[in-house]
This record gives structure tokens, sequence and C-alpha cells, in this order.
């Protein structure tokens, strides 16, 4: 009896602490008892691929600081599945990185081991085409040379060397970077390196459609020589070991499961105020300075005191949708790898929305699927489109049924981008003046591309000037 009226009077203190908190003004943060408030020199919002890196290595330069994650673990787009049969690791988000030395030095500051990978060691050991929408085989032989067409492709790539961090572009924006990619590929016969420039670009819609610069960006020099010879990834091939390992470096500074409420700036000298809510209750942060590491769309940005600047720039960004899952239970056989090709589809490019491919992976039985939709789906039509096409591979002669989901993931919002004319207008060169804005920086894919290897590089630039 006794315990029970102490806990009702805690949880009375508890409830009367939050409405004065939840009610009170962004300005009245500080009043929050100092048990609640934690001091740091940097808040970064958002814990994938970006928001790690950073915080590590700002941790490396001395600074203290924050991490705020909505998700429950650490890498964003990196998951990682643990089959509880065998214990045997499937990556079914990032897979890759490129061979490259900032990649080497932060898998070993943690002591993860890497190893080479090509594309074609994820292939399987049989590999066919087929039209998802029917279910139909397809046979599409592309036109043309693709080595020498993917040696034009280095060659134009070549004319743009700012291209590889950030979108610091010149002034008049080069028209061919402006041109639908499908414009460009004609221009330059690539046709026949399209395949391969689109499987290392999934997720980007339609990419035919697509500003060239967004293609250029995503499939760069590194990742074409990445391409050419092999990508690195972990020995054990559990990707997420890395963000594990970050996870306990940083220890109490994560904050996982967690959410922004109120965010006051100051343009002065003093802290900015971030206020959270946590499995452990409301906390807020102190810090002198701001790190954005998530997708800077409108809708992730609730509780954000965006001024005027920030929020025109941001609204203008499109994006994409993906998703990847893993499923079992189909019936596909073991070791074939199945691709979505479309024969009235230009270089029998896949109809979307759809799966990209089906792949299998180190667990019998289980295959990894990526989607892809140009625009909005929710999971459940997406679960429901993937098994639809699972089913319609009868038509292929393999006798599905229906998979079961292990794992599924929604990437979205991907591929944040704008239209061509508003690149030709400036919209980079006004997005990049709002780094250091009010004491925030920014940093991810938004600032350079979805790819791991070049989002450490760009953040280890942003980081640096954060301190200069």
């Amino acid at each position: 009896m006794a315990f029970g009226l102490l806990l009702a009077v805690q949880l009375l203190v508890i409830w009367l602490v939050n409405i004065h908190v939840l009610s009170s003004p962004v300005q009245d943060v500080p009043n929050i008892p100092e048990i609640d408030q934690i001091h740091s020199d940097v808040c970064i919002i958002g814990g994938g691929s970006a928001g790690t890196y950073a915080a590590i290595r700002l941790r490396q330069m001395g600074k203290t600081v924050v991490v705020i994650e909505k998700e429950s673990l650490l890498g964003g787009h990196t998951n990682t599945y643990i089959d509880a049969g065998t214990g045997i690791p499937v990556d079914y988000g990032v897979i890759v990185f490129h061979n490259d030395a900032i990649v080497k030095n932060y898998f070993a500051h943690f002591k993860v081991p890497l190893a080479p990978l090509s594309l074609s060691d994820r292939g399987g050991t049989n590999q066919i085409a087929v039209d998802f929408r029917t279910g139909n085989l397809v046979n599409i032989s592309i036109p043309g040379n693709a080595t020498a067409a993917l040696e034009r492709y280095v060659g134009e790539l070549a004319k743009y060397p700012y291209l590889t961090k950030g979108f610091d572009l010149p002034d008049p924006v080069p028209e061919d970077l402006l041109l639908p990619f499908g414009e460009f590929v004609r221009k330059y016969d690539l046709g026949a390196a399209v395949p391969a420039i689109t499987a290392i670009t999934q997720g980007i819609g339609d990419p035919l459609r697509q500003p060239t610069i967004y293609l250029m960006k995503y499939f760069n020099l590194g990742a074409v020589e990445s391409y050419r010879t092999n990508f690195l990834t972990t020995a054990h091939h559990n990707n997420s070991a890395l963000y594990d390992a970050a996870r306990n470096e940083l220890g109490k500074d994560v904050f996982l499961n967690s959410n922004i409420s109120k965010m006051c700036r100051n343009s002065n000298d003093s802290m900015n105020r971030v206020r959270i809510c946590t499995p452990g209750g409301l906390k807020t942060i102190r810090a002198s300075k701001i790190l954005i590491a998530i997708p800077q769309k409108l809708e992730n940005l609730e509780g954000f005191d965006l001024d005027a600047t920030e929020r025109a720039l941001f609204a203008q960004f499109h994006n994409t949708q993906y998703y990847t899952t893993l499923v079992k239970h189909t019936g596909i056989p073991e070791g074939l790898q199945i691709s979505n090709q479309a024969a009235d589809m230009p270089y029998g490019l896949p109809s979307l929305p759809g799966a990209y491919v089906i792949t299998p992976t180190a667990v019998s039985g289980l295959v990894n699927i990526f989607y892809g939709s140009a625009s909005e789906m929710s999971s459940e039509q997406v679960k429901e489109d993937i098994i639809a096409t699972v089913l319609r591979l009868h038509n292929a002669n393999i006798s599905t049924t229906p998979p079961d989901f292990v794992a599924f993931k929604d990437h979205s919002p991907f591929e944040l981008t704008v239209p061509a004319k508003a690149i030709a207008n400036g919209f980079y060169r006004r997005l990049n003046s709002i780094q250091g804005h009010r004491k925030t920086w920014h940093t991810g894919a938004a600032f350079q591309a979805h790819d791991s290897t070049d989002i450490w590089k760009f953040t280890e630039d942003v980081v640096r000037a954060m301190f200069k």
C-alpha cells in the first residue's frame, strides 16, 4: 500500500513537471531542472551514416557531442538481419563501400575488418530477366559496347571534378548537367552503359527523367572505379557492426528512439537549445552548434524553429521512395537472381513502382528484394505488390508461393532533388549559403548523394568547417 501511494505521488510530480515543460514557451527551456539539461559542443540530429561519422570525428577532434536518433539503432540505411537458425548476418540496406582511404580508416578505428566484394558476387549462380508486371521471361539486348559506353561516361564525368564533394556548382551551371539523363545518354551514345549505371543508382525514381547531375553525383568516378574493380564490405557481411561499435564508443551521448520537440537557435553568443522526447522523458540539449544530418524535408523538421530562408529552400525538395526487404518461403530456386526488365521501356529499365531485383542471400531460402517508386506508397501497398510479383513468377515456370516477410525497411524520403530550372537559378548556391546559418550546419545525402563513402568525405569537410 505504501509502495502504491509513493508511486502515485512520484507519477503526479512527473506529470506536473511534464505539463509545465510542454506548456512553456521555448524561451523557458532553461527552467527545466538541471538534471534534465545536457551541455554539449554539438547537437547532432540524426544517427545515420552522416550523423554517426560526424559524432565520431568530432569526438576525435576533442569536441563533446550529443546524437539524437529516432530509430532504435544507429546506421540509417544500413540494415542487417541475423538469421536465428544459423547466426548468419545478411545486409539488406547498405551493401558496399568504395575502396577508399576514408572507408578503411573509419572501419580500422573500430577494428571491423573489411573484404573486397564485386557486384557479381551478389548475383547468384544463375540469372534470369523477367518483366515483373507479367511474370514473363524477357531477353533484352542493348545495342552497342557496354565497356566503350562506360568509358565515354567517365570522360564526361571528368569534365566536372567539382561534383566529387557537395554541389559547389559554377554559374552558369553547365547545360549538360541540367539535361534529363535520357537526353544526355542519347547525346553521348551511352545507351549500352545504362544498365550498369542504373544498377548502382537504384531508388532514384525514373533515371531518364532526372537531371543528369543527380546520376553523376550518385555514379561518380569513385563508384565507377569500385565498379570496375571491387567494392568493400565487412568481412563478416555485417555492415551494422560499424554502427554497433560506434554506439558503444559514444555511449550515453546517444539518445535512441528520440525526437525533437522544440528548438531555439540564437544568432548571438548564447547557447542553442533543443528539447527532445526520449524514452526516459524530456531532455534539453544546450549546444553551441547544431548539425542536421537527416533528410531536409519539411515533414522531417517538425519542432525545428525554421526561418523563412530555411523553409523556402527545404520546401523545394522532391523525393522518391525506396524500400528493401528480406522474404522467405518464396519457392524461388537457390542461387537464382531475377532482374526486373521491361521490353517496352528504354534500355529494358524496370517499370516503376516495382521491385528492381530479387537476389539470393547467404541464408538458404532467404531472398533480398529492393523496391522503388517515384511517388509515395504505404508499406502495405509495397508488400502487397511484392507478394503479387513473386506469385506472377509462375509465368516464368517458377513454382512460387506467397512469401513471408522477415525484414522490411522504408528508406523514404529518398533522393532529394529539385528541378533543373531551380538548379540553373542558383538553388544549390543558396543551399550552401546556409551552412553555419544560425549556428547550424547540414550534411547527408541531400548535400552529397546516397553513398556512404561520399557522405563521409563531405561530412569530414563540414565538421572541420564548424570549428575553423
